[in-house]
């Protein structure tokens, strides 16, 4: 198992692997409806990046990204680095991710623009421990190794952060390793991992398998904001932005069915994940509930996540998040 590094420059070797591997994990869907306004999506080729299936299972079951005049390619990583990797080297249009992700893409010099706000209540994102762990509080995580999921500068990784100097310990006082989920929840089921900070359905996963919950990112500890994305060579693109228009308005509308439908929405996840009833259902729960502009309100929550982070060493340089920003496309 081989721990993830931050978002920095690609080189041109793994710009072109990662081209050739969103591709090979692309599937086209579409059809004939009328484009967005502000350009002309038609001929227009979309490719969306993704996490662990989730806007690919939210969208399917919604059916709201059907009809489009553009054609839309999925690209489909299992966390934020390797899916900014994408985004950094062209191989995916749009981002899907936490807060602390996207900055840490900002700081790696990743040219996306954050067009969209997502919120939900933190409860996504949490510190599992084995069932027979001595660990009991996150005091008792002081010298210990503590893997973080997917990478440097994750949204676990803040609730991490956050918690220990809520208990009064500093970073340095647990051992930190990243790993990419799935190798971290191959070894936390076997029992080689003792406390995992992880998010999603990994999180809901470990707690089904043996896992107990120390702690969530409930009450403000994590701020609960995620972000979709646009790339700047599609914001520049007058055919892309408006299919990037059109996305995030179809995005809106999926996430308004999966409020109304959470029994449907929860069969999908199990169907595309092959996720148990149990889990699906704890996933509807933590959900994203509707798109939001990128105000100042979420640019302030966000940007003091940022300012934490880079005073304990793990974001630097501190992007200013006020100039990542595009509000043009998603409005009150």
């Amino acid at each position: 198992m081989n721990p993830v590094t931050p978002v920095h420059r690609v080189s041109r070797a793994l710009r072109s692997a990662l081209l050739l591997t969103a591709l090979l994990a692309t599937a086209a869907c579409g059809g004939n409806s009328e484009a967005a306004s502000g350009g002309s999506a038609s001929r227009v080729t979309l490719t969306i990046g993704d996490q662990a299936k989730n806007l690919q299972t939210l969208f399917n079951a919604s059916g709201a990204l059907k009809g489009t005049s553009y054609a839309v390619k999925r690209a489909e990583f299992e966390g934020a680095a390797p899916l900014f990797q994408a985004v950094q080297a062209g191989a995916a249009d749009t981002s899907y991710a936490a807060d602390l992700p996207t900055l840490q893409a900002l700081s790696g010099g990743v040219p996306v623009k954050v067009v969209g706000a997502l919120r939900n209540d933190g409860t996504h994102t949490g510190i599992v421990v084995r069932e027979d762990s001595s660990v009991r509080s996150v005091e008792d995580l002081k010298g210990r190794k503590v893997v973080v999921s997917s990478a440097k500068g994750s949204v676990a990784e803040y609730l991490l952060a956050h918690v220990l100097r809520q208990a009064g310990l500093s970073y340095d006082d647990v051992r930190v390793q990243y790993l990419l989920p799935t190798d971290a929840q191959a070894a936390f089921t076997s029992g080689k991992i003792d406390a995992w900070a992880t998010f999603g359905v990994y999180k809901a996963v470990a707690e089904q398998q043996g896992g107990r919950l120390l702690v969530n990112g409930a009450d403000g500890r994590v701020s609960g904001y995620g972000f979709i994305g646009a790339s700047e060579e599609a914001l520049a693109d007058p055919g892309r932005k408006a299919a990037v228009a059109d996305y995030l308005r179809r995005l809106d509308a999926a996430l308004a069915w999966s409020r109304e439908h959470p029994d449907d929405y929860a069969e999908a996840i199990q169907r595309t994940n092959g996720a148990s009833a149990e889990v699906a259902k704890a996933l509807v729960s933590q959900a994203n509930s509707k798109l939001l502009p990128v105000s100042s309100e979420v640019v302030r929550a966000v940007q003091d996540v940022g300012d934490t982070m880079h005073g304990i060493g793990v974001l630097t340089p501190d992007p200013t998040l006020a100039d990542h920003v595009d509000t043009s496309l998603v409005k009150e």
